[in-house]
C-alpha cells in the first residue's frame, strides 16, 4: 500500500517523504495497519494546495465529500475511522511547536504523540468533557436548536464540563442555564468521541424535570429556540416524515440528527422506553 501511495503522489509532484506525516488510527482484523494522511486539498496554504482535486477524484475512483455530509453515508465503524483521522490529523497540525520552548516538536511514529527535543516534554492528543442530556417531564422530550443548526433541525442539550465539575454538576448547570429548568433526576447512557468543532467526548445521559415544574425559559445567549416534543412528533421525525414547525417566522421541517450522533440514540431511547410504558401491565 505504501508503494501504491508514493505512485500515486509521484503523479501529481509530490515528495513520497510526506507519508512520514500520516497517522494510525488502526488495524484490520487481519492485523493490517490503517493510518491516515491529509493532503491538504481545502487549504490554500498547504504544500499539497497545487494537486487539483479533480484530479485526484478521478485517480481514486471517488469524490471528495465534506465531513458532516459523511455521517449521513457512512456505517459506525468508517464513521470511527474518519473522526479518528480527522482529530488527529487536526491535533497533529496546530500542536507543532512546544508551548514552553517554542522549538518545532516531533512526530512519533505512530502519530500517537509529539515529543520536544529540546526539553523532552510529551504532547498527548487531548478531548474536552462535553455532556449531552436528553431531558424529559415523563411524557415529553425536550430538545432545542442553535442559530448554526440547519433548518428545522432539534438536538439534546449540550455544553463543555467546566473544570472542577463532576458530570453530574455539568448536566444540572447546563440545564439550568440553557433553559431554566431543575432536574430530578439522571441516568448515564453511553459516551462518543465527535470531533466537532475540535476533539471531544460526548457523554450523555437521560434526565428528567421536577413535576410541576417545566416551564422553558431559553437562554438566547446559548440558543436559538427550545420546545417540549411529544413522542408521536419525536417518532414521526425519526421516520423521516417530521411535521413543520414555526421558526423565525418561517416554517420548516421537524428533523433531528443523524444515526450516528449520540444525540439521536438518545432520543431513540426515550422513544422506546415509552413505548414500553405505555403497554399494559
Amino acid at each position: 500500500m505504501t508503494k501504491e501511495l508514493e505512485s500515486l503522489l509521484g503523479k501529481f509532484g509530490q515528495d513520497a517523504q510526506v507519508i512520514e506525516d500520516s497517522v494510525l488510527i488502526g488495524c484490520s482484523d487481519q492485523h493490517e495497519a490503517w493510518f491516515a494522511l491529509d493532503l491538504g486539498l481545502n487549504s490554500s496554504s498547504s504544500m499539497y494546495a497545487s494537486i487539483p482535486k479533480p484530479e485526484m477524484e478521478t485517480e481514486l475512483r471517488g469524490s471528495f465529500v465534506e465531513l458532516r455530509k459523511a455521517l449521513f453515508k457512512l456505517n459506525s465503524m468508517d464513521s470511527s475511522l474518519l473522526f479518528t483521522a480527522q482529530a488527529l490529523l487536526r491535533w497533529h497540525d496546530n500542536h507543532q511547536f512546544c508551548s514552553r520552548s517554542g522549538q518545532p516538536t516531533k512526530k512519533n511514529m505512530a502519530g500517537s504523540k509529539r515529543v520536544c527535543p529540546s526539553n523532552k516534554i510529551i504532547y498527548y492528543p487531548q478531548m474536552a468533557p462535553v455532556v449531552i442530556i436528553l431531558v424529559s417531564d415523563g411524557s415529553r422530550c425536550l430538545l432545542a436548536r442553535q442559530s448554526s443548526f440547519p433548518k428545522g433541525l432539534y438536538s439534546a442539550l449540550a455544553g463543555f464540563c467546566d473544570i472542577g465539575e463532576c458530570i453530574e454538576d455539568a448536566i444540572r448547570r447546563e440545564v439550568a442555564e440553557e433553559v431554566g429548568l431543575e432536574l430530578e433526576s439522571l441516568q448515564y447512557s453511553a459516551s462518543q468521541h465527535w470531533p466537532f468543532p475540535n476533539s471531544s467526548l460526548m457523554i450523555a445521559c437521560h434526565a428528567t424535570v421536577k413535576p410541576g415544574h417545566t416551564e422553558i425559559q431559553v437562554n438566547l445567549r446559548e440558543l436559538e429556540a427550545a420546545a417540549w416534543f411529544s413522542h408521536d412528533e419525536v417518532v414521526t421525525a425519526l421516520r423521516g416524515e417530521g411535521p413543520y414547525i414555526q421558526q423565525q417566522n418561517k416554517t420548516s421541517p421537524f428533523s433531528l440528527p443523524p444515526k450516528l450522533a449520540i444525540a439521536h440514540q438518545l432520543i431513540k431511547e426515550w422513544v422506546e422506553k415509552q413505548a414500553c410504558s405505555s403497554l399494559p401491565a
